[in-house]
């Protein structure tokens, strides 16, 4: 399995704690829960120390850093604050500025990124762990929505991918549905691996078009009607897309512009983390604690990847975890159902 590393280190000081020391291959070789832990716990302390958003939101809190020993005990904030603060963990000039996506007057988060080689390693690493090495690939995008507009990670990580695939079929599609149809069949049938990385309702428009049966092609769906049709169930959704492209599964990609790091599904819409993030549930009602395995809640994310803004997110998603730590995400909270993260005042 090919894995991608950039020869760097990441000084971090601490002002109450000892010099610390992490390098970008402590973050994407962890190889244990404890090892996940104590690399997470020195994060923590370095961006509460760095990142004034963050630590703003710890002492409103009334958070004892010193006394912080576990993740359970680590504050997550919540993703709402990319949308009205600038999140960074350092003085350093963004290489990039991440956007999400929005209708007209929406506010959408910025995710202000220092080091995009931190962002790189991450989704290089990240498709490593799940799929091997990108060369055995033909990378096919049908992603309309992030194509026609600015600042989409997603468009530059998929923009990557197919250039180190190093196979002169990989490409964009927008609305050229015909030729993707073409190109789909006769790659599939030729014996290719092709991966289709498509924006869920630019999947069912393509299959409303053509029928396929495909045997050596992985479709991954990002998610998201982008108001272009009505919101589905997961399991209705992939239902009719393993209809209508011939195949057993479908593939699911789990990311957000405030993040560097991706979870991915390999089908039944179970997802699972890379060894550098990790997923806890909070409890619906108190946003301060978690509920068990199992049991519904809202999706909390630990990225390590994103040392440089924060790594610990609550985010808007419904989910629950499963025991062997895999996860899956069952809705979205609206905004009058959220309880606990009422701290926009900072």
């Amino acid at each position: 399995m090919e894995l991608f590393y950039y020869p760097y280190i990441l000084q971090l000081f601490i002002p109450l704690y000892k010099k610390v020391l992490i390098t970008a291959s402590d973050i994407f070789t962890i190889s244990s829960q404890k090892q996940f832990e104590k690399i997470a716990l020195k994060v923590f302390r370095f961006q509460y120390e760095n990142n004034k958003v963050y630590r703003d939101f710890c002492d409103f809190l009334n958070v004892n850093v010193q006394q912080v020993k576990s993740l359970e005990q680590i504050p997550f904030l919540p993703i709402q604050f990319f949308k009205s603060h600038e999140v960074v963990s350092n003085t350093d000039f963004p290489q990039v500025t991440f956007t999400s996506s929005g209708t007209t007057g929406m506010i959408t988060s910025r995710h202000l990124v220092t080091d995009v080689s931190l962002y790189e390693e991450s989704y290089r690493n990240g498709f490593s762990q799940f799929y091997g090495n990108i060369e055995d690939y033909v990378v096919l995008a049908l992603l309309p929505s992030y194509l026609e507009r600015d600042g989409s990670s997603l468009i530059y990580m998929v923009e990557d991918l197919i250039k180190l695939s190093n196979q002169p079929e990989s490409g964009f599609y927008l609305h050229n549905h015909d030729d993707l149809i073409k190109k789909l069949t006769a790659l599939d049938e030729s014996g290719q691996n092709v991966i289709l990385i498509g924006v869920t309702y630019a999947l069912l428009d393509l299959i409303e078009k053509h029928q396929f049966q495909l045997q050596n092609t992985i479709i991954m769906e990002t998610g998201g009607m982008k108001g272009k049709r009505k919101e589905m169930i997961r399991e209705e959704l992939h239902e009719q897309l393993c209809k209508g492209f011939g195949v057993s599964s479908i593939h699911s990609e789990y990311g957000m512009t405030e993040l560097l790091g991706q979870a991915y599904s390999l089908g039944e819409g179970v997802f699972e983390c890379p060894s550098w993030m990790h997923i806890l549930v909070r409890d619906p009602e108190d946003a301060l604690t978690y509920v068990k395995d199992g049991k519904t809640g809202g999706i909390n994310v630990i990225d390590l990847a994103n040392i440089n803004s924060c790594s610990f997110i609550a985010t808007q998603d419904l989910g629950k975890k499963n025991p062997n730590n895999s996860f899956e995400i069952l809705g979205r909270f609206d905004n009058s159902d959220i309880r606990g993260c009422n701290l926009m005042v900072l």
